[in-house]
């Protein structure tokens, strides 16, 4: 089952921006220690980007190969394009991930219904669990509760990304939904309440550094453990806030080669962590006990 702590896992790369194969292996070891119950593999903070077709999909393949089906792999596949999408969501079958995650197509500002075309399109012609990706924030684009419910109907269309941080959306999305469709956070700072709403997790950037704590996090309140799960979440705001203090996944890869985890490459138009963000990144790892 897909739910619990679910990490946008960074993509490694060297000073030169080659990828970086062997820290992304330990990483995976890292995140199966620490207890992280699915794995998303280039997704937004994977720099899906600036990645080409079959580095994409050679890094979802070495993913799953590593994961040797020990939890999920989740596989990000969105794209403006349908025909990319489509390349992607397949070549993902084919690498052996257990589902695949649709950002809703950027730029392009499309329709509801244009939306509803586009995933149901996808989910009609590959056969894997699909879950749709709706970060407006991002995209320009918001994906309706009306058209998830519709989506929802697809039986490859198995849950949704919401990352709006909007939680009369998630409660919308929630009771709206069919019991079998599974919602999750995309933000954060306010996945708790999301899943203390019934949602099943927390596709989450932060947990790039502390696996462990978000996978507690999500036990505790995915179980309904409201007080305590609201109060480790206190404790780990400072983590949350400073991996958002510039675009993901700046922040995150600049935390985790601090923390000895993964070198320093970053694809442009990215850029590593601006000077001046350094020493209050430095100081929540720190209180954290990471570095």
């Amino acid at each position: 089952m897909i739910q619990g702590s679910m990490v946008a896992l960074v993509t490694p790369m060297a000073p030169d921006n080659t990828l970086d194969w062997p820290s992304l292996r330990d990483l995976v070891d890292w995140h199966l220690e620490q207890g992280t119950n699915a794995i998303v593999a280039v997704g937004t903070t994977g720099e899906s980007a600036t990645l080409d077709i079959a580095e994409h999909l050679s890094v979802i393949k070495a993913v799953v190969d590593q994961v040797n089906g020990r939890i999920p792999v989740i596989a990000g596949t969105g794209a403006n394009s349908l025909a990319e999408a489509m390349e992607l969501t397949e070549g993902a079958k084919e690498a052996g991930a257990d589902a695949c995650l649709l950002v809703t197509p950027y730029y392009n500002k499309p329709t509801q219904e244009g939306l509803y075309l586009f995933h149901k399109t996808i989910a009609e012609q590959v056969a894997i669990p699909q879950l749709l990706y709706n970060v407006p924030g991002r995209t320009a684009v918001d994906m309706l509760p009306e058209t998830v419910r519709r989506l929802s109907e697809l039986p490859n269309i198995i849950g949704i990304k919401e990352a709006t941080g909007d939680m009369v959306r998630a409660r919308t999305l929630i009771e709206q939904s069919p019991d079998d469709f599974i919602v999750i956070s995309g933000d954060d700072a306010t996945a708790v309440e999301l899943m203390l709403l019934g949602g099943k997790g927390d596709i989450s950037v932060t947990a790039n550094v502390v696996p462990r704590a978000l996978a507690e996090l999500c036990e505790l309140a995915i179980g309904g453990h409201a007080e305590q799960a609201r109060a480790l979440n206190e404790q780990l705001m400072p983590v949350h806030r400073a991996m958002f203090v510039e675009t993901n996944p700046i922040p995150a890869k600049w935390a985790l080669m601090q923390m000895g985890r993964i070198q320093s490459g970053i694809r442009l138009p990215m850029t590593t962590l601006s000077g001046h963000h350094h020493e209050s990144v430095l100081a929540a790892l720190k209180d954290a006990g990471l570095v």
